[in-house]
């Protein structure tokens, strides 16, 4: 009921133009994640119960089209963007690998008057796109610190990053070396790269577990790290041994969490990112100004909440 009056307020508060905007058509938008991933499933289903919810509210039919790269891969992604661009959607939902790479594909949509929404991830400067998202900052800084406590403020420590061009993870991994860096005792050793793989960041993970055997704990940058990591933890009967603090909410990770063998996760809400990413690129589609920025929030998850 509180959702529906929210968007009755919306639509109550739309301007005239966009009103006229409206011509019964359905809207097409075009969402585009960084690769095949179950986070970015969590995603789409978000997406698509936020259409649900406006199509009853205004009775205007919207279409979600959801296009993920099989790797994350710069080039195809870009490919995946440019092909969309040329079918002249009413919006493009992106999560940018690269924001430098990315960039002159972005400004092919803006020559194209595409509007745009990005979502788990931040925008290039210079362009108004609006972000969807968690505070990917406080995000690794929870769990560093969380890390840091559980360890007892000193030790060896690794990071697990993802991609190391994806705004996002790069973010995350600064502010968690700055959070290690507050307590003299901890020193981070290692820097693992996973691509948003949990298969990589197993392999990672034990490789630099071998290679650092007095390894006291684990901090991760994406949604694939942390599940990776605690599979070799697992594997290489370290489970009590090496702390890990994972970051988001995928099955995989809850399970580790409730057998064990990760303290928690600093989880950001993907369900909640394709909901609202949708509600600004239908915002956008009826020529309103949308927010700059809309923080969906993170969730710290524990066996106790599980």
């Amino acid at each position: 009921m509180k959702m529906a009056f929210l968007f009755s307020a919306l639509l109550a508060c739309a301007p005239l133009a966009a009103r006229a905007a409206d011509t019964g058509a359905p809207l097409r938008f075009v969402l585009i994640p960084k690769t095949v991933h179950p986070w970015f499933d969590k995603v789409n289903t978000g997406a698509h119960a936020a259409a649900d919810l406006l199509a009853r509210l205004t009775g205007r039919r919207i279409e979600i089209e959801y296009r993920a790269p099989q790797t994350a891969d710069v080039s195809s992604q870009n490919d995946i963007i440019e092909r969309a661009v040329a079918t002249h959607p009413d919006g493009l939902i992106l999560d940018l690998l690269d924001e430098k790479g990315n960039h002159a594909t972005m400004q092919e949509a803006v020559d194209e008057k595409v509007p745009m929404t990005v979502f788990d991830s931040l925008p290039p400067e210079g362009m108004d796109v609006t972000a969807v998202g968690a505070d990917f900052c406080e995000q690794g800084t929870i769990a560093a610190q969380r890390l840091a406590s559980l360890i007892g403020g000193k030790g060896e420590v690794a990071i697990m990053m993802g991609v190391p061009t994806a705004p996002n993870h790069s973010l995350r991994a600064q502010c968690e070396r700055t959070a290690f860096a507050k307590y003299p005792g901890i020193t981070v050793v290692a820097t693992g790269i996973d691509n948003d793989s949990i298969e990589t960041a197993q392999k990672q993970a034990a490789a630099v577990m071998q290679a650092h055997p007095d390894l006291a704990g684990w901090v991760a940058c994406d949604a694939s790290g942390p599940v990776g990591i605690g599979q070799a933890i697992r594997e290489s009967g370290r489970t009590g041994k090496v702390r890990e603090v994972g970051l988001d909410n995928l099955n995989d990770m809850i399970q580790l969490i409730h057998d064990g063998v990760a303290d928690s996760s600093a989880s950001s809400r993907p369900e909640m990112q394709g909901y609202w990413a949708v509600v600004a690129a239908w915002q956008r589609a009826l020529g309103q100004k949308t927010p700059k920025y809309i923080d969906t929030g993170i969730d710290v998850l524990t066996r106790k909440n599980i």
